[in-house]
Parts: structure tokens; C-alpha cells; sequence
């Protein structure tokens, strides 16, 4: 392997905690950041943020936060965008990392050569290219708008929820919001109380979760006892009915998976404003025609807005897909993380688990961070892991039968996950098992 540094894309959570780890076990490395600073989607300002202004975190700050770098105290539960921006800049202060990085600066192409990879960027001051001993890519999972097309012509203003930023877009409008995962539903709600009118699609039912259960933070009840997957799914559905109550009595379809089998949606919010009539509930979009869409049941409805919160595609612009070992709608990587032929290429952050949180994409970093030290020393626990990622592999869904969509290609089970991601760091020195 070459003693070049690596390029590193992206300064995000996911990449500033590889920039943290590869400080750490000396490896060498350089930056790439489009934004002015750090902070990826988190920063509303940021070219690709997807934030909106009543963004808040989903999971609460006690499961999602590094480890080794809490949030303050007196950080709300469910922390806003601009908190979490604050932190990762405070995370790179603490660190030290902001000097590692280019900023302003767009990847444009990463390219093999040999034993070392060409990389072009462009900045203010123009085009550059560099030699790098590999490419570390974490520029993020939801910058690329999942956009579907649609039978007929719509005439009032259609857009991707990433183009949603604040309520004025919303103002005195008949709106109709497309998709109920957690964007959607958040900006239902914000219609609720600055649109004219309020339409929620929903083409296939979710599973509500509550953000607060007995007055706690939803993902901090319970864990302490381990339970099979079957009994784990009967205890929370009962809890869950507890606080949720049965939502297909309110008008939402019925879920065609079982608990944990796609991403929950946590929000009480939309829940409450459906019940009480705020939210007209309505099934798939079957045409547009002018500003009247057609629904599959057959009813039909004039709106001035759509926006569709149909989620993202997983984008890496700056490189040939056929490098990415790509199975389906996500590259198909050992851990999620390392490719199975390459050592030089490395793809961070593609990864999802209820209550992974960043500390477990820390993990995720500290694996690759110390693979490649050890693959450099000669270490056997790096070259056992390179012969086993090169015979084949599963994703660790833990026997989990996840939901065929782009955004669960690339789920995994969160104990499955970290146990295996511990275990390997351990063996590569570290000295710590989180599990």
C-alpha cells in the first residue's frame, strides 16, 4: 500500500470522525469539502443540505452523540438542525481537524493509476489534481433527491422536499405532501399550520413511533434486557398501541411489513393532527392533470403545491459506478465499508440501523482507520479481514427480512453490525468493546 496520504471526501459527521480516527492511528490524510466548514446536511447553508427549518433530530442526542464527545448538558432531547451544526463544529475544534481539510473545494473525479489514485477537484481559484494513496468517500447518503415520475402534466409548483426549506413556501397554499416516512410527515405538520390546506399520500403504511414513552425519549425505554426478535415485536407493538393507538382508524394504510422491517417514522405530531381533522389522508397519486391530481381510489383534488418527500438515491458523482462494486440500488461492501477486491477504497457511512447513531458510525471509522495501519504493518488481524472480505459476504441484516426499497439496501441490524465492527477492532488493536 502506498504511503501517500488518503483523500477524503466529505466533512460531515461521517467524515469528520474518519478524519478523527485516521489523526489518530497516523494515518495520513487530505480533506475535501464542498461547504465553507463542517457540518454536511446538518448546516442548512451547506450547496447539498436537505435540512429545513423545523428539522430535528429523530433519535434523541443520548443514543446518537460520539462517545467521547457528548453534547453539552442542557441539550434538548431531540436537538434542531443548527444545535447539531454547532456540534460537529465544536467536535472539529476539539479535534483539531479543520486543518486536514480543503474546503470549498468539489471532487470531481477519482480515478486508479497504478498504485496511487489521481483525484480532481475545482475551487475558486480554479482546477486541481493530486496523487493520493487511496479514496475515503463520505460525502453522505441524502444529498441525491429520489424524484418519481408521475402520469400526466402538473401546473402548479411540484417539488423534491429537498427543495423545502421554510413555511413561506407554504403560505395560504393548497398543499399536498407525497410519501409519510419522516420528512414527509414533518412537513404535513408544518402545513397544518401556514397552508391553506393540507393533503398527505401515502402510497404503503409505516409503523408510528412516539418520541417520548413514559416521559422518556422513546429509544432510551427498555434494552436493558435482550429479547428474541419475535417476543421484541409483541412487546413494542403493545407499547407502541399503548401510545400510538391504531392509526388505520385515523385513515392511514395498514402496514404490509412487520415492525423494524423498514424505518420507522417518528412523529406523535401528524398522528394528532390527523385525528383531528387537520390532514386530509389520501392514498397514491394515479395522474396530474393541470392543478387537479387523480388518487387510485378515485377521488380528485385541486392543489397549488407538491412536494414530494420520496426520499434520496445514494450519489457518488466523482467516481465510475463499476469501482463501487454495486449490487442493486447500493455498492455491495464487506461491513458495509470495505471493498471486497480493493484496499485503497473505502465508502463510509453507508450504513443504517435503528439506534446506530454516530457512535456507531464512529466504529464503522475506527475499523477502516485501523485495517488500513494494520494492512501498512503487516498486521495478521488486517490481512485475516482482507481474506474474508475478498471470499464473499452478506449484509448484516441479523435474519432480518428488510423492506425492497433504495433506502433499506443498505440497513443493517444494529447489534449484528456493531458486534461484528467491534470484534474486528479489537483484533486490530483496539481496547475497547462497546457492545
Amino acid at each position: 500500500m502506498s504511503d501517500r496520504p488518503f483523500a477524503l471526501i466529505g466533512a460531515g459527521p461521517m467524515g469528520l470522525a474518519m478524519a478523527k480516527t485516521l489523526t489518530e492511528q497516523g494515518i495520513a490524510f487530505e480533506g475535501f469539502e464542498l461547504h465553507s466548514d463542517v457540518g454536511g446536511l446538518w448546516d442548512i447553508s451547506a450547496p447539498r443540505s436537505t435540512m429545513y427549518d423545523s428539522a430535528h433530530l429523530i433519535s434523541s442526542r443520548t443514543t446518537t452523540e460520539f462517545a467521547d464527545f457528548p453534547m453539552p448538558e442542557g441539550t434538548p432531547d431531540y436537538p434542531a438542525h443548527h444545535v447539531l451544526r454547532d456540534y460537529f463544529r465544536d467536535f472539529a475544534e476539539h479535534f483539531d481537524l479543520r486543518r486536514h481539510y480543503r474546503f470549498n473545494a468539489e471532487v470531481t473525479h477519482c480515478t486508479p493509476n497504478g498504485d496511487h489514485w489521481q483525484i480532481e477537484w475545482r475551487d475558486g481559484e480554479g482546477t486541481h489534481s493530486g496523487h493520493y494513496a487511496g479514496v475515503i468517500i463520505a460525502n453522505g447518503t441524502l444529498s441525491e433527491p429520489n424524484m418519481p415520475s408521475f402520469k400526466g402534466q402538473f401546473d402548479g409548483e411540484l417539488i423534491h422536499s429537498a427543495a423545502y426549506r421554510s413555511t413561506d413556501q407554504l403560505r395560504g397554499k393548497r398543499v399536498l405532501v407525497i410519501g409519510g416516512g419522516n420528512s414527509g410527515c414533518d412537513i404535513a405538520v408544518d402545513a397544518v399550520h401556514h397552508a391553506q390546506s393540507t393533503s398527505l399520500s401515502m402510497r404503503r403504511g409505516v409503523h408510528f413511533v412516539p418520541k417520548y414513552v413514559f416521559g422518556k425519549p422513546a429509544d432510551t425505554v427498555g434494552g436493558a434486557i435482550k429479547l428474541p426478535m419475535w417476543l421484541k415485536r409483541r412487546v413494542d407493538g403493545l407499547i407502541l398501541r399503548w401510545f400510538v393507538g391504531d392509526a388505520q382508524r385515523l385513515g392511514f394504510p395498514e402496514p404490509d411489513h412487520q415492525l423494524y422491517e423498514s424505518h420507522p417514522v417518528v412523529n406523535s405530531m401528524v398522528i394528532f393532527h390527523a385525528g383531528h381533522g387537520d390532514i386530509d389522508l389520501r392514498p397514491d397519486i394515479a395522474r396530474f392533470d393541470g392543478k387537479t391530481v387523480h388518487f387510485t381510489d378515485g377521488t380528485a383534488t385541486d392543489y397549488d403545491l407538491v412536494i414530494a418527500a420520496t426520499g434520496y438515491l445514494l450519489d457518488y458523482p466523482f467516481i465510475d459506478r463499476e469501482l463501487l462494486n454495486w449490487q442493486g440500488p447500493a455498492p455491495h461492501l464487506f461491513l458495509n465499508c470495505l471493498h471486497p477486491e480493493r484496499d485503497d477504497l473505502f465508502v463510509m457511512g453507508m450504513v443504517e440501523a435503528a439506534g446506530l447513531g454516530w457512535q456507531g458510525r464512529h466504529e464503522q471509522a475506527e475499523l477502516v482507520a485501523r485495517y488500513i495501519r494494520g494492512l501498512r504493518e503487516g498486521s495478521p488481524a488486517a490481512a485475516a479481514i482482507q481474506s474474508e472480505k475478498s471470499k464473499g459476504f452478506s449484509r448484516l441484516t441479523g435474519g432480518m427480512d428488510y423492506v425492497d426499497l433504495p433506502r433499506m439496501a443498505y440497513y443493517v441490524d444494529r447489534a449484528t453490525y456493531r458486534r461484528a465492527v467491534t470484534t474486528r477492532i479489537k483484533a486490530l488493536g483496539g481496547g475497547n468493546d462497546r457492545n
